[in-house]
């Protein structure tokens, strides 16, 4: 009788272990990286869903939209944030390395958003005086030379906050101002997060800064951009941003390599889904739906 309960106890044992096992292997980990304008969605996606599917994990980093781009290359990610469109050279990689394309997916709108000091009066600028601003070559070193003066700003010089160089930030700002060909000019201070330019801006009254439209905070002052002197000037708002009338909007993209399946189509179906898009206008941007 002994014997024979101590073998029921192992065989229960065994069968418990085998369940453990089983359940074990059910769990998915995702990995998640790039752009910092899309990190706190991300992220908030991420934990919004192990609610939804309590068997998968994403975890989300940051680190700009090439940083994700070059994981996905080298294959150490499921999905790659991007703020900006995946370039020919980058998605030519990804097919030697990986042996598929890239595949782009809209998952949001934002607007690269002018931001200023609170007590900076200008209320206007076209992209022929932000060019002049951060522009290679760009004479604009001061705040009188766009026709404006800052209170508490000594000389009135304008301090130029920037977007480290493998952010998609950087990246389109540069393009879509300067041109396919223009490069910024050397002595800006470039912040590695978009939440970090927002808040330096905040702190010096002579700062100029580009950033995401979710980082907007009271502590600033957003700009009306024009593209020219003649053009109208649009404020940046999610509506502007929704219906591109606003100069600087753009798309957000999560890149796969191919088609996405398994649990990454269920998790990028559920990020486009009502609910995913939910959580894309609580953190201030657009959704695409």
């Amino acid at each position: 009788m002994k014997a024979a309960a101590i073998a029921t106890t192992l065989l229960a044992a065994g069968l418990a272990l085998s369940a453990c096992k089983g359940s074990s292997s059910r769990h998915t980990l995702l990995q998640n990286k790039g752009s910092d304008t899309l990190v706190n969605v991300a992220q908030a996606w991420a934990e919004t869903y192990r609610t939804v599917r309590p068997e998968v994990a994403v975890a989300v980093s940051g680190g700009g939209s090439g940083t994700g781009i070059a994981a996905l290359i080298n294959g150490t990610v499921d999905l790659a944030n991007a703020s900006r469109e995946i370039t020919p050279s980058e998605a030519a990689e990804i097919r030697k390395s990986r042996g598929a394309d890239p595949v782009q997916h809209v998952v949001a709108r934002d607007a690269i958003v002018i931001y200023v000091h609170k007590s900076n009066p200008v209320k206007r600028v076209t992209f022929a005086q932000l060019a002049c601003i951060y522009g290679e070559g760009g004479a604009c070193g001061t705040w009188t030379s766009v026709g404006v003066e800052v209170p508490s700003c000594p000389g009135q010089e304008i301090i130029r906050i920037s977007r480290q160089s493998n952010s998609g930030t950087h990246e389109y700002f540069r393009e879509a101002v300067l041109g396919q060909n223009g490069d910024l000019k050397l002595g800006s201070r470039d912040m590695q997060g978009s939440k970090d330019v927002v808040d330096i801006v905040a702190k010096t009254p002579c700062a100029i800064g580009y950033s995401g439209l979710g980082y907007l905070i009271d502590q600033v002052r957003t700009v009306c951009v024009s593209k020219s002197e003649d053009a109208p000037c649009v404020e940046p708002s999610k509506a502007s941003a929704a219906d591109r009338n606003y100069p600087l909007s753009r798309a957000l993209y999560i890149y796969t390599v191919g088609e996405p399946k398994a649990e990454v189509a269920a998790y990028l179906g559920w990020i486009k889904s009502e609910a995913g898009q939910r959580i894309v206008e609580q953190s201030g941007f657009v959704a695409v739906r």
